[in-house]
C-alpha cells in the first residue's frame, strides 16, 4: 500500500511529529524517526544498531541535519525540537512524506526540489538515504548532511565526553570510532570535519513520563554542490557491518525483500498483505538461542515467551512463513523447564526467567496450527515429548503455583508473582491480581488436552486419558465460570470481587481451536464482549461500568501501569474476537461481510502513529491515539489472523481454526507426511 501525507499533515512542528516510520533489520536494530524526520523520543534513531541479536541496541546515529544552500541563503529542511523550546521548521519545506515500503520525502524550497529516501539492511547494522536534488534556480545549491551521532546504549542518553575519532579518506568514506564502536559512513558527498552539540526535546517521552531531554554530537559532514538547472543524487551508507553495496541497492533490495513477503502469504486484501510486510519487521534472530524470535513491539520491547506464542500464528503462519515458526518452536522447545516455558531470554548468559502460565500451554497450540498450516505432522512427532511433559507438570505442579485442582482445572500465581498477561506490579501493588483459575488460562488447558488426544489419534496412540481430563474440566468449567445474570464468563475463580469482573479474557475461551461452552452459549460470550468491551480499535480490558475501570492511559509509570489492564483497550484481543464471532456465526456470507467492514477501520489506526504498523494500546474510554509500543507484534498478528479467516473456504466443527477443516481431518491428511 502507499501512504501519503500531505501538508496537512504537518502544519507545525508538532502535527510533524504526530506519527512514525519503522524499518528493521531482523537483528533486533531499527530505523525509526518522525515523518518530519526527526526524533521525538529518545529510541528514535536512523541507525539503532543491534551489536548482539536482539538485545544488545546502540544508538549510533540519532538524527541527520539537513541544509539547502541557495545563493548564500540557508534553507533548514529537517525538524526537530531542542531545548529550551527551540525548534528546527523543516516541515514549511516539506511538500509530502510518503510510505511505500521505504520512507520518501519530498521538499520544495527557492526553485529547488528534494526527494529523499531510506531503507534498512535485512541481516545487517546498515541504513541508506538517497536524495536527489532538482535545482531549477538560476543559482548554485548545496545540500548539506550532518549526522548527529550517540554512540549510546538503547534508552542511555549521550555521553558527550565521548571522545569520537575521525578517519576521512579521500573517495566519500568516513569512519568514525568510539571505543569498540566503528560507524562506517560512505557518500559522494564531500566529507568535512566539525564539532557540534545539540540537546533535544523529545515530546511523546515528556508526555508519558519518561526521560524527556537528550543530547547528541557531530564531528564529520557532507555537502553535494548541484549546478543550476541540474540535477544530482547524492548517497549515503551508514554501516556497522562495512557495506559496500550502493544505498540504491540497498533501498532496491529492501523493497524487494517486503514485496516477497506479502507474495508468499497468498493473501489478497491489500490491507492484509500491508500486515504482512510489518509482521516481518518483528522477527529477529536471537543470538544466544542461534534461532528465531519474535520481538514483542517497537520501541520499548524485547522478545518474550508469552508474546511469542500469541503472535507466532499470524506473523509466522498467516503468513505462510513456516521456516520461522519451527526455528521459534524449536528454539522454545529446547528450553523448556519443569513443564514451562520461558517468558524471557536474557542476554549476557543469564538463565531464561519462566514466570508465564499461558506459554506452555499456548506452545502446544502453536504446534497444533503449524502443522495445520505446514500440512505435516512431522513438528508435532518431535515436539510430543515436550508436550507431553508439560500437561504432567501442569497436572502434578510446577512453579508459580501453577497446577491442576481436583476439579480439572488449572490453578496458577500466588504471593506477589503474575503469571497471566495482565501482569502488572507496581512495587507491592498488583492492579490486577489474578491468583487462582483464571478464565483464559484454563481455555488454553482445556485446548492443548484436546490438542494431545488429536495427536494420539493422529499417531495411532491411546489418548484416553486426555479425552477422559478434557471431559472433566469441560464438565467443571461450565459449572463454575458461567454467570447466568450476565450471560458471559466469569474471569476467574478468584474467591474476590474480581470474579465476575467484565474482561476480554473470557473471548478465548470460544475462538481457539477446541472450546466448552455449547453454541448458545457462545454467542452469548460475544454477545456480552461486543456490548460491553468492544472498541473499533481494540477491546476494553475492563467494562466501563466497573468501579476500578481506569479511562485514559498517561502521565507517570505508576499512573500509566495502574491503568495497564483496567479498561485500557488492547489491540491483540480484537483478533480472538473477530474469529469468534466468524465462527458462532458459521462463518456466513453475512457474517465476513461484518467482520471485512470493521477491519477496514483499521485503516484509519495503521496511519496513525507508526505509518502501517498496529499500536499496543489506546485509551479506555475513547481510543483515538495509539499509546504504549506504536508497533505491536501480536496486535499485528492476531489481526492478520482474521484476515487470512476471510479469505479461507470455511466448513464449522470443533477444532476449527482459521476456517480451515476440522481437525481431525486435516490431521488425517497430513498422517502419511509424518
Amino acid at each position: 500500500m502507499r501512504w501519503i501525507y500531505g501538508k496537512q499533515d504537518f502544519a507545525t512542528i508538532e502535527r510533524s511529529e504526530e506519527n512514525c516510520f519503522l524499518m528493521t533489520n531482523g537483528l533486533g536494530g531499527f530505523s525509526s524517526l518522525t515523518i518530519g524526520g526527526g526524533a521525538a523520543r529518545n529510541d528514535h534513531s536512523v541507525l539503532m544498531a543491534a551489536l548482539s541479536a536482539p538485545g544488545e541496541r546502540y544508538n549510533i546515529v540519532h538524527r541527520l541535519r539537513e541544509r539547502l544552500y541557495i545563493g548564500g541563503t540557508c534553507k533548514v529542511l529537517s525538524s526537530q525540537e531542542f531545548s529550551l523550546g527551540a525548534a528546527e521548521k523543516g516541515y514549511e519545506y516539506l511538500c509530502s512524506f510518503v510510505w511505500e515500503d521505504r520512507p520518501v520525502w519530498r521538499y520544495f524550497a527557492g526553485g529547488v526540489e528534494i526527494v529523499k529516501e531510506m531503507a534498512m539492511a535485512w541481516q545487517e547494522n546498515t541504513v541508506a538515504v538517497v536524495y536527489e536534488i532538482r535545482n531549477e534556480s538560476g543559482e548554485q545549491a548545496v545540500l548539506e548532511v550532518t549526522p548527529f551521532l550517540q554512540f549510546a546504549k538503547k534508552g542511555e542518553d549521550a555521553n558527550l565526553k565521548t571522545k569520537f575519532c575521525v578517519d576521512k579518506k579521500n573517495g566519500g568514506i568516513g569512519r568514525i570510532k568510539a571505543g569498540s564502536l566503528e560507524l562506517e559512513w560512505r557518500t559522494d558527498g564531500e566529507l568535512e570535519e566539525l564539532c557540534e552539540e545539540e540537546t533535544y526535546f523529545y515530546r511523546y517521552d515528556a508526555c508519558d513520563g519518561r526521560r524527556e531531554m537528550g543530547s547528541a554530537r557531530a564531528v564529520l559532514k557532507a555537502a553535494l554542490f548541484v549546478p543550476p538547472l541540474s540535477c544530482l543524487k547524492m548517497e549515503m551508507v551508514f554501516t556497522l557491518d562495512h557495506c559496500e553495496r550502493s544505498a540504491s541497492d540497498v533501498i532496491r533490495e529492501a523493497r524487494t525483500f517486503r514485496n516477497d513477503l506479502a507474495q508468499t502469504s497468498g493473501l489478497k486484501n491489500p490491507l492484509a498483505r500491508e500486515l504482512v510486510k510489518s509482521a516481518g519487521q518483528f522477527v529477529s534472530q536471537r543470538v544466544s538461542t542461534k534461532g528465531k524470535t519474535i520481538l514483542a513491539g517497537y520501541p520499548f520491547f524485547e522478545d518474550w515467551g508469552r508474546d511469542t506464542m500469541i503472535a507466532l500464528p499470524g506473523i509466522c503462519l498467516s503468513s505462510r512463513q513456516t521456516g520461522w515458526a519451527r526455528s521459534i518452536l524449536r528454539t522454545f522447545a529446547s528450553n523448556e523447564k519443569d513443564g514451562l516455558m520461558p517468558n524471557l531470554f536474557p542476554g549476557g548468559g543469564n538463565e531464561p526467567m519462566y514466570n508465564t502460565a499461558d506459554a506452555a500451554l499456548l506452545f502446544i497450540n502453536c504446534v497444533y496450527l503449524y502443522c495445520q498450516t505446514a500440512g505435516s505432522l512431522q513438528l508435532a512427532e518431535e515436539m510430543y515429548p515436550v508436550m507431553e511433559h508439560i500437561i504432567e507438570c501442569y497436572i502434578n505442579g510446577t512453579h508459580y503455583n501453577i497446577h491442576m485442582d481436583e476439579d480439572g482445572l488449572i490453578c496458577a500465581g500466588g504471593g506477589m508473582d503474575q503469571v497471566t498477561w495482565m501482569d502488572v506490579r507496581v512495587n507491592d501493588i498488583l492492579p490486577t491480581p489474578r491468583h487462582g483459575k483464571p478464565v483464559e488460562i484454563n481455555a488454553y488447558w482445556y485446548n492443548a488436552l484436546k490438542i494431545m488426544e488429536t495427536f494420539c489419534q493422529a499417531f495411532g496412540r491411546d489418548g484416553s486419558f486426555y479425552c477422559h481430563l478434557a471431559g472433566k474440566t469441560k464438565k467443571s468449567f461450565v459449572e463454575q465460570f458461567w454467570i447466568e445474570s450476565e450471560g458471559c464468563l466469569k474471569d476467574g475463580i478468584f474467591g474476590t470481587p474480581a470474579d465476575n469482573q467484565i474482561r476480554c479474557n473470557q473471548i478465548w475461551a470460544v475462538s481457539l481451536p477446541f472450546t466448552m461452552l455449547d453454541r448458545t452459549r457462545e454467542k452469548m460470550v460475544v454477545k456480552a464482549v461486543y456490548e460491553k468491551l468492544y472498541t473499533p480499535y481494540g477491546l476494553r480490558t475492563l467494562s466501563m461500568d466497573d468501579p476500578q475501570f481506569h479511562p485514559v492511559y498517561a502521565g507517570e509509570t505508576f499512573k500509566r501501569d495502574m491503568a495497564y489492564h483496567q479498561g485500557t483497550v488492547w489491540v491483540f484481543p480484537l483478533g480472538a474476537y473477530y474469529l469468534a464471532y466468524l465462527k458462532v456465526h458459521d462463518y456466513s456470507d453475512h457474517a465476513k461481510e461484518t467482520v471485512a467492514g470493521q477491519l477496514a477501520v483499521l485503516e484509519g489506526a495503521m496511519r496513525e502513529g507508526c505509518v502501517g504498523q498496529l499500536p499496543e494500546i489506546y485509551d479506555g474510554s475513547v481510543p483515538t491515539f495509539s499509546r504504549g509500543c506504536f508497533a505491536q507484534a501480536w496486535s499485528v498478528g492476531e489481526i492478520l489472523r482474521v484476515f487470512e479467516a476471510l479469505e479461507n473456504d470455511s466448513t464449522v466443527s470443533d477444532g476449527q481454526v482459521n476456517g480451515r477443516a476440522s481437525a481431525s481431518a486435516r490431521l488425517a491428511d497430513c498422517g502419511n507426511k509424518v
